[in-house]
């Protein structure tokens, strides 16, 4: 049996109005490691299986600085009638506000179909550190299925609007050289930075398999692919920190 559930969170300052979940998505409010909020994304069963629908929104209001991550890494399933899964992402970020949306990996385990959407409304001062990681396969198995994308738009404007598709169900040559050249580990790390404006990041390769893309928004998008979990987490730290100093620590 399939399983609809959504989690829901307000940030508004130093407090949390809104902190809601239900099913497998459970949010906990933990200690920062710096200044602002910190909520942890807890999942509370497996999840997601073929033919769940699950959602996360989240709203950060003026002012406010919040980081969302999560207790553990989410693992695709396949379910018993082979149904495709959904997961989606909604975030917005008023004015002055900060948010760095930094969950553990998404695994497609073999035999799953999952499509994941992420969706970003940001006012024209937020800021915004946004990390996305897909490991294709548990250790020593064949990829699921995994089609995501992401849609950021900056006060109003479109800013990123991008699609990744892996797996057996995906077009030809996700696999190829000119994609991920056999890695099973590619992620993603969007910056969006007022300061950019004025000192946009140089644009780039950053050791292998990783590029540094500057957007107009201000905004920075880096790519990277790698044979593991760990060593694309350090790939994409060794960049936030080059951009972003300090994000880690807080």
């Amino acid at each position: 049996m399939s399983v609809q559930a959504t989690a829901r969170l307000v940030a508004d300052g130093t407090a949390l109005p809104v902190l809601t979940g239900d099913g497998p998505l459970a949010l906990r409010r933990t200690r920062p490691r710096g200044a602002g909020l910190r909520v942890t994304v807890v999942g509370a069963m497996s999840a997601p299986l073929g033919g769940d629908r699950l959602a996360i929104d989240a709203e950060v209001r003026a002012g406010t600085r919040l980081t969302v991550d999560s207790a553990a890494a989410t693992i695709s399933l396949p379910g018993g009638d082979g149904a495709t899964a959904h997961y989606d992402v909604a975030l917005r970020v008023a004015d002055d506000a900060v948010l760095h949306w930094l969950p553990e990996q998404l695994v497609a385990a073999r035999g799953s179909t999952l499509r994941m959407r992420t969706r970003v409304e940001l006012a024209p001062t937020a800021r915004l550190v946004l990390r996305e990681e897909q490991i294709l396969g548990r250790h020593g198995e064949d990829p699921g299925t995994l089609l995501t994308r992401l849609t950021v738009h900056r006060a109003g404007a479109p800013l990123l609007d991008g699609e990744l598709a892996f797996g057996p169900g995906a077009p030809g040559g996700w696999d190829g050289p000119a994609v991920l050249g056999g890695h099973r580990a590619v992620g993603q790390l969007l910056v969006v930075e007022p300061d950019f404006a004025e000192k946009p990041p140089g644009r780039g390769v950053r050791g292998p398999n990783t590029a540094v893309t500057p957007l107009a928004g201000p905004a920075a998008l880096v790519t990277a692919v790698a044979p593991d979990a760990r060593r694309l987490r350090a790939a994409l730290d060794a960049a936030l920190d080059e951009l972003v100093p300090g994000v880690r620590d807080g």
